[in-house]
């Protein structure tokens, strides 16, 4: 095995070994190397064996019959080991996943059987007993939360009539049923559930949300099923099938001639918006076709299915978007984000593109904050759309944002070396424009240790290498206050650096090296003869005094062997 010579005949073998062993230990063996082949997620150990425990149908589960890890194990015949660190169960091998999987005949109804199980579970006596409440109890029912989750996706692999009947008799009585809050929490609307809403979560939410097509058909053949009920979350059944993407379910709801195909969910999305901003291309063209839809419709705020699209970067739903002439490719979002904006932000260099073939998009166009698309681009590094932006005449590559922040200052607080070279190479851009604060595009490289930037910058000659911000924190202050020695050498290295000059509290590099415990930084300084190693700050404090409170033994030793210190000397006025 380990030559990965006669795999397959080695594991068929050893399933011959746990069938072998007949009666429940075969039963209980092929069950958990089922379960761990084709569950949607891991299991953890606790999860598995309660899992196995469960008899379908039953209205009632058994915690006698819930097996040990131990006996799991021994059943498996050595194919199943526990993984400590997640406390999960997995097979020994990933090669073993392999042979299980293209050998579906060694377990029948997979997925079926999970789905039924599952909601066996959920349909079970003591997980009806339990509140919706966020105040329950659930350490009793560990296997609740996956039951809740992936119920569905089994289902809709393989949907059995026992699994039909299961799911309905779930739905009967569903409105307070703690299923819907562990599934919805998952879905991250744990803020926003209204348990006093009624129905909380119907049967056709779920069905809808899971993209299980012939319960949503028999659900809505169901005198009074209401199609555009808004839940405890405030989405319809189609705003739910048009997140999931499930093309069929969608197609079956918007037949229903009383369907509102453009009625919001939660913060006023519209299944087109939904669907927008999950890329799913299906979906978006068949609610397009809807004459009610509104393809330019914002959501509560203001964000448009294209800005959505344009955020996530789905091109191609970008594309089919703006083929509508309804659509406004410039429209803001109430803060003034522009689509191009959310795009280049999050570098969707072939959605920018598909933009700026736009005449009406204005590419230098900022938000409410002053940040242009370059600026933004920038931020996070974007080589390629900083470089797109950067062909426009229309862009001012040194534009700051409200409070004076520049593209190059951002590239260079975030350590992005490549844009900073892009954007020095623009006479308009000013290497020494410092944001409101007083902080130049050095000040914020030294500020995190960017040597990369820094070298750049200081290639320039309009750089000061010792400006101070408007609090006196000179870069060589900064890098000595985090500990950035590489940074603070080449500083030092520099004529116009001063390496004792103070910020406005009065404490000097020396001073900060000491407070952040940095014997090496400390050295270095010590080294120039105008570093006076017993200045006090504005409140008496000394670089020792500062040390000795930090318990800073190296530092202070080092300290301690300048003849210049005065190991005595007290900080502040005297009581």
């Amino acid at each position: 095995m380990t030559d990965g010579l006669g795999l397959e005949s080695a594991y068929g073998e050893s399933l011959g070994r746990i069938k072998g062993q007949g009666g429940a230990r075969a039963g209980l063996g092929m069950a958990a190397l089922m379960w761990i082949t084709h569950s949607e997620r891991p299991l953890k150990i606790v999860e598995m064996c309660h899992a196995l425990a469960v008899e379908i149908g039953s209205p009632n589960l058994n915690d006698d019959d819930v097996p040990s890890i131990g006996t799991l194990l021994t059943c498996c015949q050595g194919l199943v080991v526990v993984d400590k660190e997640v406390s999960t169960v997995r097979l020994i091998h990933f090669t073993l996943q392999e042979y299980l999987q293209t050998h579906p005949e060694s377990f029948g109804t997979t997925h079926s059987t999970i789905a039924e199980t599952c909601l066996s579970y959920l349909n079970s006596q003591q997980v009806r007993a339990l509140s919706a409440s966020p105040s329950s109890d659930l350490q009793g029912t560990p296997f609740l939360e996956y039951s809740s989750l992936y119920w569905g996706a089994h289902a809709k692999k393989d949907l059995s009539d026992c699994v039909k009947l299961l799911a309905l008799k779930l739905f009967d009585d569903y409105n307070h049923h703690i299923s819907i809050r562990t599934l919805l929490e998952h879905k991250g609307y744990s803020n926003t559930i209204d348990l006093d809403r009624l129905p909380l979560f119907s049967g056709l939410h779920c069905a809808s949300l899971f993209g299980i097509v012939e319960i949503v058909i028999g659900l809505l053949e169901v005198e009074g099923c209401d199609i555009n009920q808004r839940d405890c979350v405030d989405n319809t059944p189609l705003v739910w099938a048009a997140l999931s993407g499930h093309e069929r379910v969608v197609r079956i709801l918007l037949n229903q001639g009383d369907v509102g195909p453009d009625k919001p969910g939660l913060h006023d999305q519209t299944p087109l918006l939904c669907a927008a901003l999950r890329g799913h291309e299906g979906v978006v063209k068949m609610l397009l076709e809807q004459g009610e839809v509104n393809p330019d419709k914002p959501d509560s705020k203001g964000r448009t299915p294209l800005l959505y699209a344009t955020w996530k970067g789905h091109v191609e739903v970008v594309k089919i978007l703006l083929e509508r002439g309804e659509v406004n490719p410039e429209r803001p979002d109430n803060d003034g984000r522009t689509p191009l904006r959310c795009a280049a932000l999050n570098g969707h260099v072939e959605v920018v593109k598909v933009l700026l073939k736009r005449g009406e998009v204005n590419p230098d166009k900022p938000d409410n904050d002053g940040r242009t698309p370059l600026r933004c681009t920038a931020w996070n590094g974007h080589v390629e759309v900083v470089k797109i932006l950067l062909e426009r005449g229309e862009v001012d590559p040194d534009k700051p944002d409200n409070i004076g922040r520049t593209p190059l200052w951002c590239a260079a607080l975030r350590g992005h070396a490549e844009v900073v070279k892009m954007l020095l190479e623009r006479d308009e851009v000013n290497p020494e424009k410092p944001h409101n604060d007083g902080r130049t595009p050095l000040w914020c490289a030294s500020w995190n240790g960017h040597v990369e930037v820094m070298k750049i910058l200081l290639e320039r000659g309009e750089v000061d290498p010792d400006k101070p911000d408007n609090n006196g924190r000179t870069p060589l202050w900064c890098a000595a206050l985090r500990g950035h020695a590489e940074v603070v050498k080449i500083l030092l290295e520099r004529d116009e650096v001063n390496p004792e000059k103070p910020h406005n509290d009065g404490r000097t590099p020396l001073w900060c090296a000491a407070f952040n415990w940095d014997v090496e930084v400390a050295k270095m300084l010590l080294e120039r003869d105008e570093v006076n190693p017993d200045q006090s700050d504005n409140d008496g404090q000394t670089p020792l005094l500062c040390a000795a409170l930090n318990w800073d033994v190296e530092v202070a030793k080092t300290l301690l062997q300048q003849d210049e210190v005065n190991p005595d000397k007290p900080d502040g006025p005297p009581v």
